[in-house]
Order: structure tokens, then C-alpha cells, then sequence
């Protein structure tokens, strides 16, 4: 009989329960139970609906209030020195304070570093190993968890993540810390982890450890026989599934198969070429577990496919295989009942993470009791496979033309950077250290509340454009006053950076509810991408050439690159990902194209997720940037000279693809920087990055307001490695989320800083 079980179940509650519970929260309107009150409701919650589902394992201690690494930390009393101030905060007041900076008690502090999870858009807080980094097990968050699923008497399997990816996850900070140096410190600790599980009635432990889809350093596959070697031949304790996820195991299989665990999990849906290869190679006496589900896309799956490709393997090992989906459905929305206004056709071949439990348990079914027994579910999965096929192949004929058209000379700007450079300088006429921001300012509930009355047809469009006009006027203002050199329209009425676009463009659909956790309590509803994609008309131009007529200061016309809209979204599986990316990019073009002919001079297309689309394998890296980098080329070479083309990245590791970066060939680049303190600047140390760039100098996730001379220490940082005349001063991302009391000191904070450095430099603050 085939084991049924899950990874991970989104937290964020069907209608963000969550999101709300923690903001009151750190707004000091709730308090601690109320908040742990809703944390506790969402885990039953989520527990129940997986039980009555019929998965045989339920996880706990995968929910999280803000990111399950950083939960990793506090579970080993691994909390860098600069937040132990002695403030006497409690430890959930100190969790947050490490995860944005401020809690709603204690001083604020600088947040830790936040980067991607692997190549996802979910983001997590990168561990610091110090020099004198010690550790102290605190387990009780996952015993409590383990009393709730008990409590409700449903099978139980704890989740953490495992000792080498946790360090594998990290960052040295200290002069002589290295990584592997602190497993044997953590190995006792998650000895006495796993006994206490033990202890508590756990029969299973799920121990993630993702980095086994990644290349490894021999020292790195040593690390995971060490530390396995000591916690699987220990008795008391769960038996162990290793669980990997996000790519194949390839050369780290065989370090794999000598590890004493009971079981593996693997990733059936990116790994699917390697399934025969692992199960010839994984002992029959343990267990094998299959994740056929995906965890990442929406798509329904074709389940009459399933249980044929897996009849061989249930045959042959019985009691042995499990099934899950492929990782955590933390990656996908939580149900797609809500979505009542969608298209029936579309909403047909989806399946979101409550319907892809029941893919699950109707696959498990159908091994153990035989197809027969769920004949009309498979028959019904089989039909929404092929009648999406179908819908497919009903191409847009433009498209395709201009897909066969393209040139090489559509990929390249018309004169190399420093004829750009030029000719863009006597146009602006800029002062050393120019200041901009990434884009968005402040979404208020005014705005939102406006927008939604809107799209409920309760105000007309024409108020509807009165009222986004009045807000690009105040935003124009509010940057005058702080004195930026280069300003942006705000951004008032513009959802989120993808959905915004994505409805203006054929191909692309939309949900209502299905939000998805990006970090911490942000959450975005990423679109589904079934067709071929076209740009129907202008859909920045009329906002961004008002807001340029309010001053005499250029404006920037913002758009979301190809990559970006790509990556953060759900995408069709029909054609490579590359030809996807080409049609979004002729769609920008035209955009771009738009722009320039309305009198825009600056164009900023963000590509935040260039790096996160980057696959987990280095062999593999080259395929992509080549598509990725050509595809930014694409939307952006069709400008004049004197056209300057910015683009915004944050929240990623970008030194080891700095190649590519400057390959995108964008006049000015401003990028994440201000929460690895300046960490990204080592990267010009043996790369002379040739065109402007924006290192930002301070962190717009952190409701903390920057000081000046924090601001000025980073710009001296960046002087010394990128000449003054190319550098730009900027915050690290868009002010979407904060509000204008934050905003204001911050700006007006950033702005004296670059004056200090201008001076400082030989130049006139008025320059």
C-alpha cells in the first residue's frame, strides 16, 4: 500500500489570516496571544483539511510566523550577537527584530541579510556564523505543534531543516568563521533534537536538507555522511526521511545511498529523468518516497499518467513507496474554491495546494485499490490535460511572426555605453551622486480602498483617473520637497509589479485570491501565464507623461522586465521558457518604444528575479543567461542614445553572475545591497562593472528610518570600489510598503547624504 504524505502546507491562511494577525501586531494593536491564537487556529486548520484529505503523514513545525530558517536559528539558540543587547525582549519580540529590524517593543536594529530560497520568489533570513558563534537547542515550538496535531489525534511527522543545508543556507561574518566548522557544534543539538521528538511520540522526522540539488564540494558531501553517520545510527529517534527537493540528486546520489537514514524523498517532477536511476539504486528495504505532485506550478496533473508511470514501482516495492507532491506547497495558493469569477475552461486545469491533496489521495487510490475504483477523477484529469494542450496550440499569429522576424540587431543598443553616457549627461545634466528611488511609494488604504471600489464598479473611470492623478501630483511633490534629482510617478495605481501588467497583456490570467507568501507577512498573487503573450495597447504611457508634465525633473517611465514577469508567475509548460520570455520582451518593446515617443528619457525595467531564475546547477547556467540577458536586450535596445535604460534588482546573490549583469548592457543598474552591508561591492574588487550603478543604502523592508551617516558610511564603501561619476544614491527597493512618516525623514536622510558626498568630492550640493 502507497504511503500518502505532504512536505508543507501553505501558511498564510485561505484569506491571509495570517498576514493581518502579524501587522496588528507589529503595529502594537493585538497582542501575543491574540497573534498565537490565529497561528494556532491555521495550523489546525491546515492539519485537518491534509487528514481529511487521507494523507497517512501530516507535517508540523513547518508553519511558520515568518520564515522557517529563521525558526531553524532560534531552535538552535542561533541569534547574531548584534540583536543580544540585553533589552529583555521576549522571543518572539526578538524573532522579529532579527527578521525586520523593529518589534513592537526594544530599540530597532539593522535586519538580517534576506535572500531567495534557492529559485523560488519565497525569501528567508540568512544565518550569521560569527567567530564566536554558540548554540543552545530550543525545541519547543515544534513540541507544542506536536501537542496541537495530537490533541486532534491526527499521525503527525515533525519537519526541520536539516544541519548541512542550515549551514549551507549561512553566511560567514566573522574574520576566521567557516561554515562546516561549526557542524560538529550542531550535531549534538540535533541529537538531542531528534530524541526529543522521540520522546514525544514522533514515529517519523522529515529532515530537509534542499541543498542536495545543488553542486557540492567534496567537503560538503563529507559534512552530510558526517553528520548522518552520527544521527542515523542513533535508536532513539524517528526514523529519518531525507528530503530533497527543487532539482535532481545526480553526482550527490552516491553520497546519498550510504547514508544510514529509512528514507529519501526525491523530486519526481524536476528529477523525473533520474526516478528509474534512484529507485535502481535506493535499498528496497527502505523507504522510497516519490514526489510526483508540483509543488511549484498550478497546473492540473494528468493522473491516468501517473498511476501508469507509477505501477511498476508500487508493484515492486509496495509498503515502501510514499508519494507526495514534489516540495512544500508553500509555493502555490491555498485553494482555488474562492475563484468563482474565473473562466471555466482555465479554472479547469488548475490545481492549487487543496486540490492538489486531492490529486494526491485520488492517485494513492488508484495504486492501492486500483483505477478503476477513481475511474471518473482520472478520466476528468485526462480530459483538462488535453483540452489545455488543445488550447495551446490555438497560437496568436503576430506573435510567432515576430518571434521568426527577430534580428540581431533587436538585441543591441545602437552605440556602446560611453557614446550613451554622453550623450545622456548633456540631456540630464545630473550632479554627482544622483538620487531616484526604485519606483513605488506608499500604498495607503486611501489607494487601495479607491482601487478596489473601482474594480467593483461602485466609482467610474473617470474618478477613478482623477483620484491615481491627484496621488501622482502628491508623489511629485513629496520628491521635490526631499530634493531628488531623478523622480518616479509612484506607482498609485499599479496592484502589484507583475499583476499589473499581466492584465493588460493577452495570455496571461489572473486569480482573485490566490496569494502566495513572498516573506514575513508580504504576500503576492502571481498570474498564470496559459498563451502566447501580446501587448494589446500603451499601458504606462498616459500616467507616467502626466506625471512628467508636474516638474521640470525627469521622470522615469517603470516597467517589470521579461525575467521578472516570467519567473513570478505561473508558467505554461508547453514551450521553453526562453520563448516565453521573448514574447513578454516584443510586449515591453512596444512599451518601451511608447515611452521614449512620449518624451520619457529614463526607463527603469526590473529584473529582481534575474537571479533567482538561475538554475540550481552550474552546467547549466549558461543556457539560461543567454536566453534571460537577451531577453532584457530585447525590450530595451530599441532606444535612442540619449534614452537612458535603468534596471532594479534585490534580494539575491548577483557577485557570481556580474558578467551577465553587465552583459544587459542597462545605462544604470540599482541594486540590493544595504542588508549584506555593501556585501555585493566585493564583486567589483575583480570585475570593473562599465556602466552606472546604484548600490542601495538603505532597507525599505524594515520599517526602521535610515540616518544619514549610516548612509554615508555605505556611499564611502561604494566610492571606494566604483568611480564617484558612476555611482547613484537610492533606497534598495520600492516604498510600496511603507508609510510616508517612514518615507520622509528616510528620503529627505538620503539625500543629505549624497549632498555630504558631493561636497566631500569637490562638488556644489547644487550641482
Amino acid at each position: 500500500m502507497a504511503t500518502l504524505h505532504n512536505l508543507g502546507f501553505p501558511r498564510i491562511g485561505p484569506g491571509r489570516e495570517l498576514k493581518f494577525a502579524l501587522e496588528a501586531y507589529w503595529r502594537g494593536e493585538t497582542d501575543a496571544a491574540s497573534l498565537e491564537g490565529t497561528a494556532s487556529e491555521l495550523r489546525r486548520h491546515n492539519l485537518m483539511l491534509q487528514y481529511n484529505a487521507g494523507l497517512d503523514w501530516l507535517p508540523v513545525g513547518e508553519f511558520s510566523l515568518y520564515d522557517h530558517v529563521l525558526d531553524t536559528s532560534f531552535l538552535l539558540g542561533h541569534v547574531p550577537s548584534r540583536f543580544r543587547d540585553g533589552s529583555g525582549l521576549s522571543e518572539r519580540d526578538q524573532y522579529f527584530r532579527v527578521a525586520r529590524g523593529r518589534a513592537p517593543e526594544g530599540a530597532p536594529a539593522t535586519a538580517a541579510e534576506m535572500t531567495k530560497w534557492f529559485d523560488t520568489n519565497y525569501h528567508y533570513i540568512v544565518p550569521e556564523l560569527e567567530d564566536a558563534t554558540r548554540f543552545s537547542l530550543n525545541a519547543e515550538k515544534w513540541l507544542a505543534e506536536i501537542d496541537e496535531a495530537r490533541e486532534l489525534g491526527v499521525p503527525y511527522k515533525p519537519v526541520v531543516l536539516g544541519p548541512v543545508s542550515y549551514l549551507h543556507l549561512s553566511k560567514c561574518k566573522g574574520a576566521s568563521a567557516e561554515a562546516l566548522d561549526s557542524l560538529e557544534a550542531l550535531i549534538p543539538l540535533y541529537r538531542s533534537f531528534l530524541e526529543q521528538m522521540h520522546q514525544a511520540g514522533a514515529r517519523w522526522i522529515q529532515m530537509d536538507e534542499p541543498a542536495l540539488a545543488l553542486d557540492l564540494a567534496q567537503d560538503w558531501r563529507v559534512a552530510f555522511e558526517r553528520a548522518y553517520g552520527e544521527l542515523g545510527t542513533r535508536t532513539a529517534r524517528p526514523r529519518i526521511l531525507l528530503t530533497s527537493y527543487f532539482g535532481p540528486l545526480r553526482d550527490n546520489l552516491e553520497t546519498v545511498t550510504r547514508l544510514p537514514v529509512d528514507g529519501l524523498h526525491l523530486d519526481a517532477v524536476r528529477a523525473a529523468d533520474e526516478v528509474d536511476r534512484v529507485a535502481a539504486r535506493w535499498p528496497r528495504d527502505r523507504v522510497l518516497s516519490l514526489g510526483v505532485i508540483d509543488g511549484r506550478n498550478v497546473w492540473r496533473a494528468d493522473l491516468q499518467a501517473l498511476t501508469d508511470r507509477l505501477a511498476p514501482f508500487h508493484d515492486a516495492r509496495g509498503d515502501g513507496l510514499w508519494l507526495a507532491p514534489s516540495c512544500s506547497l508553500l509555493h502555490v495558493p491555498v485553494s482555488l474554491a474562492p475563484e468563482d469569477t474565473m473562466d471555466d475552461e482555465l479554472r479547469s486545469w488548475l490545481a492549487f495546494a487543496t486540490e492538489k491533496l486531492d490529486e494526491l489521495a485520488t492517485l494513492g487510490q488508484a495504486l492501492n485499490q486500483g483505477p478503476a475504483s477513481v475511474r471518473d477523477e482520472l478520466d476528468a484529469s485526462a480530459r483538462a490535460v488535453q483540452a489545455r494542450r488543445r488550447s495551446e496550440q490555438v497560437v496568436r499569429t503576430e506573435v510567432r511572426e515576430r518571434m521568426r522576424q527577430l534580428g540581431d540587431d533587436m538585441f543591441r543598443r545602437r552605440s556602446p555605453y560611453p557614446r550613451r553616457a554622453g550623450a545622456q549627461q548633456q540631456r540630464f545634466a545630473l550632479p554627482r551622486y544622483p538620487t531616484t528611488t526604485i519606483g513605488s511609494f506608499p500604498q495607503t488604504a486611501e489607494i487601495r480602498r479607491v482601487r478596489s471600489r473601482y474594480r467593483n464598479g461602485r466609482i467610474s473611470a473617470d474618478e477613478y483617473r482623477r483620484f491615481m492623478k491627484e496621488c501622482i501630483a502628491e508623489a511629485i511633490r513629496e520628491q521635490e520637497a526631499a530634493g531628488l534629482d531623478v523622480l518616479v510617478h509612484g506607482e498609485a495605481e499599479r496592484n502589484d509589479m507583475v499583476e499589473y501588467f499581466g492584465e493588460q497583456l493577452d495570455g496571461y490570467a489572473f486569480t482573485r485570491f490566490g496569494w502566495v507568501q513572498s516573506f514575513g507577512s508580504r504576500c503576492v498573487k502571481p498570474p498564470v501565464i496559459y498563451g502566447d503573450v501580446a501587448r494589446p495597447g500603451p499601458m504606462t504611457v498616459d500616467w507616467v507623461r502626466y506625471a512628467q508634465s508636474l516638474t521640470d525633473r525627469p521622470v522615469k517611465g517603470m516597467l517589470t522586465g521579461p525575467v521578472t514577469m516570467l519567473q513570478w508567475a505561473f508558467v505554461r509548460d508547453d514551450q521553453p521558457r526562453g520563448d516565453t520570455a521573448f514574447q513578454i520582451a516584443l510586449a515591453l518593446r512596444d512599451e518601451v518604444a511608447d515611452l521614449e515617443a512620449a518624451g520619457i528619457g529614463m526607463i527603469q525595467v526590473d529584473e529582481p528575479a534575474l537571479r533567482e531564475g538561475l538554475p540550481l546547477r552550474r552546467a547549466e547556467w549558461d543556457a539560461y543567461l543567454d536566453w534571460a540577458v537577451r531577453a532584457f536586450r530585447l525590450a530595451t535596445a530599441v532606444v535612442r542614445d540619449d534614452t537612458q535604460i535603468h534596471t532594479h534588482m534585490c534580494y539575491a546573490e548577483f557577485n557570481d553572475i556580474m558578467a551577465a549583469i553587465a552583459d544587459l548592457d542597462a545605462d544604470v543598474i540599482t541594486i540590493e545591497t544595504s542588508r549584506s552591508d555593501m556585501e555585493l561591492l566585493d564583486a567589483f574588487e575583480g570585475f570593473a562593472y562599465p556602466n552606472e550603478i546604484g548600490p542601495g543604502v538603505y532597507d525599505i523592508h524594515s520599517p526602521n528610518v535610515p540616518e544619514q551617516e549610516a548612509m554615508e558610511q555605505l556611499l564611502r564603501a561604494a566610492a571606494g570600489r566604483i568611480p564617484p561619476e558612476r555611482l547613484w544614491v537610492n533606497p534598495d527597493c520600492g516604498l510600496k510598503t511603507r508609510r510616508w512618516e517612514d518615507v520622509r525623514p528616510a528620503l529627505r536622510n538620503m539625500v543629505a547624504a549624497a549632498r555630504t558626498l558631493r561636497r566631500e568630492s569637490g562638488q556644489t550640493a547644487t550641482a
